[in-house]
C-alpha cells in the first residue's frame, strides 16, 4: 500500500516516520515544503501520482491562543486543508486518517467524554477542527478521526519539555491545576494509528475513536511528576488557578476521554500517562548523550 503522512515533521509526524520506517508498506511523509494541503489541485494530483491508498493527516494549526485572532490560517490548514484530504481519497476510494481533539467540546459535564457526547467548541481553535471533522462526514469518504488531547513528545515545543527546561532552571513556578485531563505520547497515539493501518482492520469500523493515555491527571499533577522522573524535584511547584493566567480562550476545566470504542474495536492496549512520560524523557536523555 501506498500511505501519505501530512505535516511530517509535527510531533505526531515524526512519531509516524519512525514507524513506518519498519513498514513492508510504502509511506511517503511531506509537510508544506513537499505539499500544500490548502491546494486542493495539489492534493489530488499528488495522490493519483503516487497512487495513495490511505492519507494519514498529521497536519493542524494548534496554537490555541493564536487561533482566536488568526482564524482564518486556522480554518485554512484545519477545515478546508481536511476538507481537500477527503475529497481526494473520496476520489479515489482511499482511506483518511485524521487527528482532532478534545476541544470539540465544552464546558459541560465532568464525567470522560464518549464519541457521541454533544459538542460545543469555546474557541477558534475547537471551532475549526470541529469543521474539519464536518467535512470529512461531508465528504462522504472512509475515514477514522481520532480526538486526543494534551499531546507531547521528544519533537517540537510542548508541556513536557517546557516544564523539563523550566523546572531545571528555576527554583519555583505556578502550574494550574483547575484543569483535568489525561497527557497523551504521540508515539503511543502514532503506534495505534500505525497498528491499525498494518493489521489492515480500518475497513469497516471508519467513524469517530477517542484516543489519550490512560489515568487522569491536573496540569500540576504532570509537571509534578515530569520534575520528579527528571531528577528536577528541587523546584517548588505551587498550584494555581487558570484565572491567574489570562488567555483568550477559555481551556475545559474538564478534558478526559473515554477510550473504550478504540480499545474495544481494534483490542489496543494503552499505556498509563505516567509510564509514557517516563519513556519520553528518558528518550529525550538519551538523545543528548
Amino acid at each position: 500500500m501506498n500511505i501519505l503522512v501530512t505535516g511530517a515533521n509535527g510531533q505526531l509526524g515524526n512519531e509516524m516516520r519512525r514507524l513506518g520506517a519498519v513498514s513492508p508498506n510504502n509511506y511517503i511523509f511531506t509537510d508544506v515544503a513537499e505539499l500544500d494541503i490548502t491546494d486542493a489541485s495539489a492534493v489530488m494530483n499528488a495522490v493519483r501520482a503516487a497512487s495513495i491508498d490511505i492519507i494519514v493527516n498529521c497536519a493542524a494549526y494548534t496554537n490555541v491562543d493564536k487561533a482566536e485572532s488568526d482564524e482564518a490560517t486556522a480554518e485554512l490548514i484545519n477545515a478546508t486543508a481536511v476538507r481537500n484530504l477527503a475529497v481526494a481519497m473520496k476520489e479515489v476510494g482511499g482511506t483518511l486518517f485524521h487527528v482532532s481533539t478534545d476541544y470539540v467540546f465544552g464546558l459541560d459535564g465532568n464525567t470522560p467524554r464518549t464519541e457521541e457526547m454533544p459538542v460545543n467548541p469555546l474557541g477558534v481553535y475547537g471551532r475549526t477542527k470541529l469543521n474539519g471533522e464536518l467535512a470529512i462526514k461531508e465528504s462522504g469518504c472512509k475515514a477514522l478521526i481520532f480526538r486526543t488531547a494534551w499531546l507531547y513528545s521528544e519533537y517540537g515545543n510542548n508541556f513536557l519539555k517546557t516544564m523539563l527546561r523550566m523546572t531545571a532552571e528555576r527554583e519555583q513556578l505556578n502550574v494550574v491545576f483547575d484543569q483535568v485531563g489525561t497527557p497523551t505520547y504521540a508515539g503511543d497515539l502514532a503506534l495505534a494509528i500505525f497498528s491499525i493501518i498494518e493489521a489492515g482492520v480500518y475497513e469497516g469500523n471508519e467513524g469517530v475513536y477517542h484516543f489519550s493515555n490512560e489515568g487522569i491527571c491536573s496540569w500540576y499533577d504532570f509537571a509534578v511528576e515530569i520534575a520528579n522522573a527528571a531528577g528536577n524535584a528541587n523546584c517548588r511547584i505551587n498550584p494555581c488557578h487558570s484565572n491567574e493566567f489570562p488567555s483568550p480562550v477559555t481551556r475545559p476545566p474538564y478534558s478526559v476521554l473515554d477510550k473504550t470504542k478504540i480499545k474495544n474495536t481494534f483490542d489496543i492496549d494503552i499505556p498509563h500517562w505516567r509510564e509514557s512520560m517516563e519513556y519520553c524523557i528518558k528518550r529525550i536523555k538519551a538523545s543528548k548523550q
